[in-house]
């Protein structure tokens, strides 16, 4: 199936050669703008847009808990925030509480914010590492 849309093939290709790092990335800020969208639909009186925007939120981070590599000891704690940030996302969609919204945002953008820094960190070395050369 060929992509005709530019838009569709720029963001095919920016999936296809990323680095698993810059994908773990892309999946925060996604997850942070389907929130978002989730809280506008809520406050426009949307429930269906809010409903599907934040299941969206939710199948993201449900594919960062089983993507979590356990072989390392803070991945406990990740898979527990990960699993409060669902529950704050179900309960906000059931309850129409865009503050359980909030807070599941916050710890993501920790998360993402995090984990720009330590890509930063990672690119830094590789070229620190490429210039000794």
């Amino acid at each position: 199936m060929a992509i005709n849309n530019p838009y569709e093939k720029y963001q095919n290709n920016t999936v296809t050669t990323s680095t698993p790092g810059e994908l773990t990335l892309m999946l925060y800020n996604g997850c942070l703008k389907f929130i978002q969208q989730g809280k506008k639909a809520l406050e426009e009186g949307n429930i269906e847009a809010k409903n599907v925007a934040i299941q969206k939120a939710q199948a993201i981070v449900t594919e960062l808990m089983l993507t979590l590599d356990t072989s390392y000891p803070v991945s406990e704690n990740m898979l527990v925030l990960y699993e409060f940030v669902n529950s704050r996302l179900i309960d906000g969609n059931i309850k129409n509480d865009p503050a359980l919204f909030d807070e599941a945002a916050g710890i993501i953008t920790e998360f993402r914010d995090t984990w720009k820094q330590v890509i930063q960190l990672n690119r830094t070395k590789q070229y620190a590492n490429v210039s000794e050369i």
